[in-house]
This record gives C-alpha cells, structure tokens and sequence, in this order.
C-alpha cells in the first residue's frame, strides 16, 4: 500500500466512498416522495399534529380552562389569536391542547382495536370449531352503528377520557376482527400452511410464524382509518355531551360550546373544526399511502 504525502497546505480530495451514501440517501428520499407522496404528505402532516400536541404549553398558549368573564366573545386579534369564548378562555390555547385528547383517543383507540380484534380475527379465521360462535358474536355488534353503540356504551359510564377510548374500541373491533378473519381463510390454505401442519407443527407456531406476519400489512392501513374514525366519533360524543368532560378542552367540547353562538360568533367552531379535518386528512392520506405501497396488486413496478 502506497502512502502520499501531500504539501503543506493541501488537504485531500474527499473518497468517492464518503460523497456517494449521501447521495444515496437523497435519492432514496426522493424516490420515496415520488412513488408514495401521500404517504410523505399524510406522515408530515400528522408529525405536526404531534408536535403542536406535545408542544402546546410553549406555543405561546395561556391555561385552557381559566375563566375571564369580563373578555368573553372576543374577536380574533393580535392579543387573542382565536378570539375567545362565552366565558372568557382563550381558544387558541383551547384548540391546542385539545390536539392531546384526539389523537390520544385517536392513537389509542386504533391499537386496541388493532390488537383485540387481530386476536379474534386470527382465532376465528384458523380454529373453524370456533369461527361460526365467535363471528356471530361480530356480527351483531356490527349491526348497530358504531356511533350508536358508542352513546349506549358511554350511557352506561361516567365521562372521561378512558371510558370514551374504551366504547370506540369496543364499536370499532368487529370490523378489525372480519378483516383479519377474511385474511386467515386465504392464507390457511396455502401450501406451506398445509405442509406445516402436515408435518406436525403446532398451531400456535403456525399462528405465529406463518399467519400473523401475513396480516400486519392490511391490518396498519385498517388502522389508520380506525384513527380518524375515531377522532370524529371522539368529536361527536363530545359534542353531544356523551363524551368528554366539558371541563376538559377537545374539540367536539369547544365546537359543543359555541353552537349557540355560531351565527354571530363562528369563530369560536371554525377553528376546531378546521383542526379536527386537518387531522383526519392527514390519518387517511397516510393510511391511502400504506394501502398503495403495501398492497401488491396496487403496484405499479415488480
């Protein structure tokens, strides 16, 4: 190996090696934004939904729920940026903390549904001495509308936050369970299933090496519209009085509030509602991506 000794003063040219996997990178972002850019819009989207959530106590914001009732229904200005409410509280602070409680219940609602109903889908699908009582089960749950059985559940409870997660998920788990059910049906009868249990392997390993990594690909796209589904759901219990606490900001509380005032006052609904579309359209933008990107029949290249 040859050693070069350069003259004071000059210093070498970079190596091929250290330029290229930068580049690389760059490519690979850009290839990634050219074939799925719903999927970059939809994430970047949501990214600043989570940082407008956990950055709200420094975004300039004032405590939600303290009263002043002598600066009620103030317009939008530079001193209240949303203007505020009939009693007084500010709504731009309103608002952004009410991005916690929906993409908590949104985020929430989407992982236990995922899980619970992934267990039932996958028993339900492989063991067929349990299919037929089990989504019978399923089946009546999904006769009634999941907003519905959401107010019948939160009927039967308190308000809060968890016992509002806890309704939308239960609503939301036959629909997950039928997806992974249709799922296990095809892949149970695959030739490699059939070789597996032909050569005597057991059933839960079969579950687990050969059935579940087969639906984790439409199970994250269901998931993601479970998200946004449950943030409106949130939304409306919320603003029908069945949801949340009034005393705790969300949007369906803020929009619940100023309906009274909304002919003369549409501020105080606007900005909520404009927050909880911006969010749903980013859940399902990016769930679209995961779909096209996931789905090999969706695909444009091989």
């Amino acid at each position: 190996m040859s050693i070069t000794i350069l003259p004071a003063g000059m210093t070498a040219a970079p190596d091929l090696a250290d330029v290229l996997p930068p580049v690389k990178q760059r490519g690979k972002i850009r290839t990634l934004i050219r074939r799925h850019p719903t999927i970059v819009l939809g994430g970047a989207m949501v990214t600043v939904m989570l940082l407008i959530a956990l950055l709200a106590p420094i975004l300039f914001t004032v405590d939600p729920t303290a009263l002043a009732p002598s600066k009620r229904t103030r317009e939008p200005s530079a001193l209240y940026w949303f203007g505020t409410d009939m009693l007084g509280r500010d709504v731009y602070s309103r608002v952004l903390y009410g991005t916690r409680v929906s993409l908590l219940v949104g985020f929430s609602v989407a992982v236990l549904a995922a899980l619970v109903g992934m267990t039932i889908g996958l028993i339900s699908g492989f063991l067929r001495a349990a299919d037929a009582v089990i989504m019978r089960i399923m089946d009546g749950m999904m006769s009634i509308p999941p907003i519905l059985l959401a107010i019948a559940l939160m009927a039967l409870t308190r308000g809060s936050v968890r016992n509002v997660i806890i309704s939308i998920t239960i609503a939301e788990i036959p629909r997950v369970s039928r997806l992974v059910r249709g799922v296990v049906l095809s892949l149970r009868e695959q030739p490699y299933v059939e070789a597996a249990i032909a050569s005597g392997t057991r059933v839960p390993m079969i579950i687990f090496r050969h059935i579940l990594p087969n639906t984790l690909a439409p199970l994250t796209v269901q998931a993601t519209f479970i998200c946004a589904s449950a943030m409106i759901t949130e939304a409306i219990l919320s603003f029908i009085g069945a949801g949340t606490p009034p005393t705790i900001p969300s949007w369906g509380n803020i929009m619940a509030e100023g309906r009274a005032l909304w002919q003369v006052k549409p501020y105080i609904v606007f900005f909520p509602a404009i927050f909880l579309s911006m969010t749903v359209l980013a859940v399902n933008l990016l769930g679209d991506g995961l779909r096209d990107a996931l789905d090999p029949r969706l695909a444009k290249r091989i």
